[in-house]
């Protein structure tokens, strides 16, 4: 047996094994993208790389051999930035976007991508809970929302864009012919209460997300019918005020209770709603300005009196929300403030620290060349976008939206939430752009196989797949083309991906540590980590 230290704590080993199966023993935990066990190693994306203190060398762990006396480190700031180094360089050969332009250019943060293959399946009551999950109000967006996805969707380069918002508005509305059906299921009923001043977007859509967390919530305003913001004349004239009362009416069927025809002055917040609820959030739009003014006194600034990790201000348990905050000219970043806000109150009231929202690193790669414009369009129907029949105000009915959704081109990733890239270059706070040296290359898709879809220039050139498909007699599998740097993995022989795996094809694909190799329904790639 060998002995060896690894982050201070002593582990016996049999020989011939590697540090990585030794620190494994431990459960010390090191991150590994090329290396799986029982096949071949070539430790090619040097992310496990350990120190040995005993010569100050940094070694991957997957190809260091167990010897006795060994100290090994795993984590200090010289191990980290070589990990973070090697993301790098693999980040700058690497073509594919994490989350799709629309998504990224939602301020909601909405799944797009997602909602349109679910409303090309016909499945709109699953499509609506993914819409739901980010934007409280699906059927007054769907109305009045500046459709800033749709500015960035990648099918305009091509022809006209995704008619998103209308697809939202769809089914919104289709599944508000009964508005409690699909009403999230709350958490455990909590017993502290919030106070909402204000009845805009922001604060109904602070209001959905604390009712979801269990609190009761009450909503007051000085007006005698809710809706702030979103009954002004401008929005008035494209929002049917059936619309709006009936996502208030679903509000209250939640559980908001309501307190109109109210005037809060700044002495009642800091008194009567300080005592009686257990966090209070100002959302009264720019017309509680003066109230603001009363509350942070003439000699604190705005940028003092509110702390921006979670918009409370300097009195405790205070927030404030939407264009009290900072004038919002979308409703959609109202609403995505809102949700922030309610989660923020959330971390409050169960005594958590402030935290900002975060999110995960994305890789992206911008505009579509020419020749990607046709491999994207595979996925794609070809047809130009779709002009409801009844009109854009009563939108689409549901064989215009199966039709107009199956346009989208599927730019987000299939393996979103379990590529290892991704989740590494987040962990380790990678740079995309720091090799970023010469003219990146070209997308492709590989899509003749009946479940599985090949992208090359997302491929980290790990081998397992040629190792893996070489498994199959029926096939001739993959192979290495090229030397060094250069290397890519293809098909031999002039084959189609179709025919180089077959029986190990689903093996592949779970070997795969990015999409280079992803099962064509995004679903499936969710079934392993």
């Amino acid at each position: 047996m060998i002995s060896l230290t690894i982050d201070h704590k002593k582990v016996d080993v049999p020989e011939g094994t590697t540090v990585l199966q030794a620190a494994r023993k431990l459960g010390v935990e090191i991150p590994t993208m090329c290396y799986l066990e029982g096949y071949e190693n070539r430790a090619s994306c040097l992310l496990c790389m350990v120190k040995d203190n005993g010569n100050g060398k940094l070694s991957p762990s997957c190809a260091l051999p167990a010897s006795n006396g060994m100290d090994i480190v795993t984590q200090d700031a010289e191990v980290y930035k070589s990990r973070k180094q090697a993301l790098e360089l693999l980040l700058s050969d690497h073509v594919g976007d994490c989350e799709a332009p629309c998504r990224m250019g939602c301020p909601a943060f909405i799944n797009i991508p997602k909602v349109n293959r679910l409303i090309t399946e016909g499945n709109f009551i699953e499509a609506y809970k993914l819409v739901q999950d980010e934007l409280a109000m699906p059927l007054v967006l769907g109305h009045i929302c500046e459709a800033p996805c749709e500015k960035v969707c990648r099918r305009e380069e091509i022809d006209t864009t995704v008619s998103i918002c209308q697809l939202i508005k769809f089914v919104a509305k289709e599944e508000a012919k009964n508005p409690a059906a699909l009403l999230p299921e709350k958490e455990n009923t909590k017993t502290q209460t919030i106070a909402i001043v204000g009845s805009g977007p922001a604060g109904l859509t602070a209001a959905f997300h604390l009712l979801e967390k269990g609190y009761s919530v009450t909503i007051i305003d000085k007006n005698n019918e809710a809706g702030g913001s979103l009954r002004t004349e401008k929005r008035s004239k494209i929002l049917p005020q059936e619309v709006l009362k009936a996502e208030i009416k679903r509000l209250e069927t939640f559980g908001a209770n309501f307190q109109l025809n109210k005037h809060i002055s700044s002495q009642q917040i800091t008194t009567e709603l300080k005592q009686s609820y257990d966090a209070v959030l100002l959302a009264s739009g720019a017309e509680g300005a003066q109230i603001l003014e009363e509350l942070k006194e003439p000699s604190e600034t705005l940028k003092s009196f509110i702390n921006p990790l979670n918009l409370e201000t300097k009195i405790s348990g205070v927030f404030i929300a939407g264009s009290l905050y900072k004038q919002q000219k979308m409703a959609v970043k109202a609403v995505a403030q809102g949700k922030e806000v309610a989660l923020a109150i959330h971390r409050y009231l169960q005594g958590l620290s402030p935290e900002k929202m975060k999110r995960m690193f994305n890789s992206r790669f911008g505009k579509l060349n020419d020749a990607e414009k046709a491999e994207y369009m595979k996925e794609a129907a070809t047809y130009n976008q779709l002009q409801a029949a009844s009109g854009s105000l009563l939108g689409y009915q549901a064989e215009e939206a199966i039709k107009e959704a199956a346009r989208c081109m599927h730019c987000d990733c299939r393996k979103v939430d379990n590529c290892k890239l991704r989740i590494y270059a987040d962990e380790y706070q990678a740079d995309r752009r720091h090799f970023l040296f010469r003219e990146r290359k070209s997308l492709v898709k590989f899509d003749e196989h009946e479940e599985v879809i090949y992208e090359p220039e997302k491929c980290i050139r790990c081998s397992l797949c040629v190792e893996i498909s070489g498994q199959d007699p029926a096939s001739p599998g993959l192979t290495e083309v090229g030397r060094g740097f250069n290397v890519q993995i293809d098909v031999p022989f002039q084959n189609s991906i179709k025919h180089a795996i077959k029986q190990e094809a689903e093996a592949c694909v779970r070997a795969c540590p990015t999409a280079a190799l992803s099962f064509k329904e995004a679903e499936r790639n969710k079934e392993f980590s």
